[in-house]
């Protein structure tokens, strides 16, 4: 990112099970690494464009499985 746009961008984000997620979607971080599937190089979206700043966030009182 220049430094000219430092700050003036905000980041979508639905991952609602993420700690950096703010009312479901928006990031509250200023900045997130983007990351490809560890081992994967297919050259697609859906393997090479996750988020890399992902945080597990609470869960739900209502979850009985383990993590």
């Amino acid at each position: 990112m220049t430094s000219d746009k430092n700050g003036k961008q905000t980041i979508g984000c639905r991952v609602t099970s993420c700690r950096h997620n703010m009312s479901g979607c928006d990031c509250e971080l200023s900045r997130i690494e983007i990351e490809p599937q560890c081992g994967c190089h297919t050259g697609e979206p859906c393997d090479e464009s996750l988020c890399g700043s992902y945080n597990l966030g609470w869960v739900s009182s209502a979850f009985t499985g383990r993590l």
